[in-house]
Order: C-alpha cells, then structure tokens, then sequence
C-alpha cells in the first residue's frame, strides 16, 4: 500500500484546454513521483465553484488527514457541469410521497384501467419534483432526468411524461378523494373552516377552446386566454381540492360546484366557508345555507345601504380587542362593532328571502393609510389619462378610471378629475366588514377565521411564482388538467413539509424549502474506475429538514453503490 504524503491540486493543458487534477506525492525507491488521484475536469467549469472547494477539503480529509498548506491556486464559486452534480433532495419528497401512498394508488388505480408498460409512480414523481425544484416544461424535465440521483433512467422515456399526464388527469377526482382521506388518518385532518378562493391561469398565444377562454384575468393579462380555479384549504393552509372552470367563468359562479365537492365526495356536512368578496352575492350566500353551510365573507360596504352606512360612520359603540393575541395581527388603532343584519335576496323569479347575519364593522389605522395611498396612486393614474384621453373610453370603470368623469364641453366630450367620487371614496378609509351566517360565533372568532384567509392568498401566490404553475404551455386540455394535478401534488407535498417543520418549530417559507432541497446534492467523480459520491456543503435549513423527516445525513464520501441502496428511488 502506497503511503500518501501530501495532495496538491494540479492544473495541465491538454487540447487548448486547463484540467485540474488532484495529485498526490510519494517516495519510491528514494525517489519523489506523482500520481494522478483524481482528474475533475476543466478548470474554465471548476473555477471560482465553492461546492468544488468542498470536495477538494473533503478529498484531504479522507486520503491525507490535513490539507496541503502551500496551495496557491484560488478556488471560489462559477459552475460545474450538470452530469457531475446529482442532487438527492428529492428523497424528502419522496419520503412524504410514500407516506401519503400515492405510489401504492397510482399503480393500483392503473392496474384496474390501463395496460401501461412504464412505471407511472417513478414518472409522476419525477415531473412533480422538477415542478417543485425547478419548474420547466415537461420536454426539458425529462431532458434534465440525469440531475436526480437513484432515478431509473433507462426506464424513463418522453412520450410516458405525456402519457402520465393523461392518466392523471383521468384520476384527478378518485386522488383527490384518496388524499383527503390520508390526510384524516395521518393529520387528524379536521374540517370545520374551510378558505376558498378563485384565481386564473394565463396561456400565450392560444387559441380560445371549451376550457381556454378569455375572461377577467387577476394577472392583468388582456386578451390572453386563461383558466379559472377554485381552490379550498383547510386552517393549517394545506389544500382540501379545487375545481377548474372556463376562462371566463365569474367568482361567483364557482361555488356550486365546490358545495358538491364538500358534500358528495369529501363527505362534509357541516363547515364554515370563509371567502373573499368575489363570493359575496347574495344568491351565493343562499345556495350555501340551503346546503347546509354557514359563511364568513366580506362585506361589499361601499354598497352598503345608507341605514347601514349611517351605522359604519357613528362612533358610538366601537370597541377595541381586548385580546392581547391580536396585538400581532391588528397593529396600531383598531376598533370595532357588531350589528345584526339581515340581507335581503331575491332569486331569479324575483322571490325574496331574508337571510340573518351578523355584520362585524372595524376600522383600522393601519388600513387607513393604505387606502389613501392606494387611492392616490389612482389618482395619479387618472391624471395620467387625461393627457392621452384618447385612451380613458376604452377602458373599464375601475383602476384610474374610476376618478375620472365625462363632461360636455361645446359639444366636445371630455374627462375631468371627479373630486366628489374621491371625496367619498376618502369617507370609507380604514373600515371594513365582514358578514356571517354563524350567529353563534364571537367577534374575535370571525375576525381571526376571516384573518386566516391570508393562508389562501398565500397559497395561491406559490403556485403562481415559486411552483410557477402558469403560463402553461400544454395545448390539449386532457394534458392541461394532467399538468393541474401535477401542481396540486407539488402544493400538498410542500404545504405538508411545511406544516410538519412548524410542529417542530422550525418556521420556513416555501422558497427556503425548495432552496434547502436545491443544496442537496452530490458530487460524482471516477477513482480508478469506481464511482465515488462526495456531498456537497448544504443550507442548515436543509440539514433541519433531514432531521425533521427523520432521514439520515449522507456520509461525506459514498461509493455509488451503498447510497443508490440508501437513498435511491427504489429501495
């Protein structure tokens, strides 16, 4: 056995080229030789990579015990080729994907309806990680398939990505069942406020079909076709299910379908429904009762009647919270009030029906300030379109436009600034309302649930930007509804690690997550023909989620073999 004296990093030129090499010194027969230990590529790829410093301090922590101190060459951070790092942050998702067995239901759920030569559990996993990690379309998920450690590969093909997404979306309402289900015996999911929501979904350049349809886009995309979903989350801000409607489907004309939802598949009688305005027509409000619901929503004030506006505007019989947890969530003045209201409906045949609510009316300071800078951004807005007015008719009555009035001068028809719909829009600053149909229910009580729906908010605001759901790029809407179930998938896992980090009190945002699993990776090289793995450093939040999901760190150097055992796909 040769006895190493020292390692040094080596760099030579071959082919116009500069390879580093780490290269160990040793006596024989009285004579100092070299050996090149390991060959790590080009130096234009390693230089200035810290992972690449890491494996190198590594390297002479297991060959020499200590570092060569007479080094000269400076190692930080660039890049290194994607063949030579593999990441295995995916075993934690693959940890919460078995525990909710979706394995064991895709492969039974196929077993009964498809003669299908591909594993769909490894491919379904694999486009719902790359989603997670890094989302890209399904052509450059499956090109970038090498990245991720103890994947099958040879068995991976690109037309099975596609296939998987027909079949997903074949199985979206038995999974979506099934998921809740697990969700009641691994969380004691319980189900008694529910958030609900509406958000659309844009394409580019698509022509408009039964599910793309141009409508009001919350993107502030014009003239793009879009989708619209309904989405319902349980307390905890981990999804229940959601719906997915034509593009041009109103807020409002969503809830049936998800009342059926509750009741039919989830098998839910009794819950309260806690949503924004968008939700807040009446007849709305009266479907949820007759279905045996009750409902938290916001109050649309400023349409209010003048009985109740007279209510808002008197002082008299505010209060302020007396709980000191709310100190955190209504910062600086916050007042308020309860009234009995009662809301006045008519159906379609003109029928009237009288619904009994309570209305909480607050105002906030801190609200307050945010009205009037959000009017005076409209304002400015709206001085901006009475330079090029040519613009203000084509317009909808909202944004800058809703300050601007029409006046007739010699004939001529011309906008102004409308001071008295700003002066009354000044009036209603800081207050807001909430109405409910649980009669029962404290006003702390109604106003912490209707606070929770930020949760919703949220939970939207991942998919859109940090699991970058949209745009979507598929163009058969079998395809469309598959790429949906992906990104439900993708949420669940997310939210679900989420909520187990904060059960160990460790608070993480979803974008500290994917960055802690993004650090997880290995290093592969080649010694002497074997493969040997060299972690890579990682984030602390990354070595937290380790621990949280109970998985052991990997060792600092692994033969292939003894980590594909221990941390591949398939055990």
């Amino acid at each position: 056995m040769l006895k190493w004296s020292f390692l040094f990093v080596k760099i030579t030129k071959a082919d116009g080229y500069e390879y580093v090499k780490i290269v160990h010194n040793y006596r024989e027969n009285g004579k100092i030789k070299q050996k090149v230990l390991l060959n790590l590529g080009r130096h234009d790829l390693l230089k200035n990579n810290e992972t690449f410093v890491n494996v190198v301090d590594k390297l002479y922590e297991v060959f020499a015990k200590e570092k060569n101190k007479n080094a000269t060459m400076e190692l930080t951070k660039d890049n290194i080729s994607e063949e030579t790092i593999l990441n295995y942050g995916h075993i934690v998702c693959r940890k919460l994907w078995e525990l909710f067995k979706i394995d064991k239901f895709l492969e039974e759920y196929c077993l009964r309806r498809y003669k299908i030569k591909f594993d769909i559990d490894i491919v379904s996993f694999l486009m719902t990680v790359q989603r997670l990690l890094q989302p890209v379309s399904k052509f450059k998920t499956y090109e970038k398939r090498h990245q991720y450690f103890g994947f099958p590969l040879q068995e991976i093909d690109l037309n099975h990505l596609y296939r998987s997404l027909d079949i997903l979306a074949e199985a979206k309402e038995e999974l979506e069942i099934y998921l809740y289900q697990m969700n009641k015996t691994l969380f004691n999911f319980q189900v008694d406020v529910v958030f609900y929501d509406v958000t659309t979904f844009y394409f580019e350049r698509v022509k408009a079909d039964s599910l793309r349809m141009c409508g009001f886009s919350k993107d502030n995309k014009v003239n793009e076709v879009q989708v619209v979903m309904g989405m319902l989350i349980d307390k905890e801000g981990r999804p229940v299910g959601y719906e997915l409607f034509p593009g041009n489907t109103i807020d409002s004309k969503t809830i049936i379908k998800i009342l059926e939802k509750l009741k039919e598949k989830f098998c839910i009688d009794k819950v309260v429904i806690v949503a924004d305005k968008g939700i807040n027509k009446s007849l709305n409000l009266k479907i949820i009762k007759e279905a045996g619901y009750d409902y938290i929503v916001a109050s649309r004030l400023k349409n209010m009647s003048k009985i109740v506006l007279e209510e808002v505007f008197n002082d008299d019989g505010y209060k302020y919270l007396a709980n000191k947890d709310f100190e955190s969530i209504y910062e600086e003045e916050f007042k308020f009030k309860i009234i009995d209201y009662e809301n006045c409906v008519k159906d379609e045949n003109g029928k009237k029906y009288k619904l009994e609510e309570k209305m909480v009316i607050t105002y906030s300071s801190k609200r307050a300030k945010k009205d009037k800078q959000d009017r005076e951004r409209l304002i400015k807005k709206a001085k901006e379109l009475l330079e090029e007015s040519s613009k203000i008719r084509a317009l909808e009555k909202r944004g800058g436009k809703k300050f601007l009035k029409r006046v007739n001068k010699s004939s001529k028809e011309e906008y102004q600034l409308d001071e008295e719909a700003i002066k009354e829009d000044e009036r209603f600053d800081g207050y807001y309302a909430i109405q409910t149909s649980k009669l029962d229910m404290t006003a702390e009580e109604i106003l912490r649930a209707y606070h929770d729906l930020w949760k919703i908010e949220e939970s939207f605001r991942v998919m859109k930007s940090s699991l970058e759901v949209r745009p979507i790029f598929h163009w058969t809407e079998k395809r469309i509804r598959g790429h949906f179930v992906v990104c439900f998938l993708v949420f669940l896992l997310e939210r679900t690690l989420e909520f187990k980090l904060r059960e160990k009190g460790k608070d993480m945002s979803s974008e500290k997550i994917k960055e802690a699993i993004n650090s997880m990776n290995f290093m592969q090289i080649d010694v002497e023909g074997k493969k040997i793995l060299l972690k890579a450093k990682i984030e602390q939040e990354a070595k937290e989620i380790l621990q949280v999901m109970k998985i052991d760190m990997p060792k600092n150097l692994m033969m292939i073999e003894e980590a594909i055992e221990k941390y591949g796909v398939r055990k």
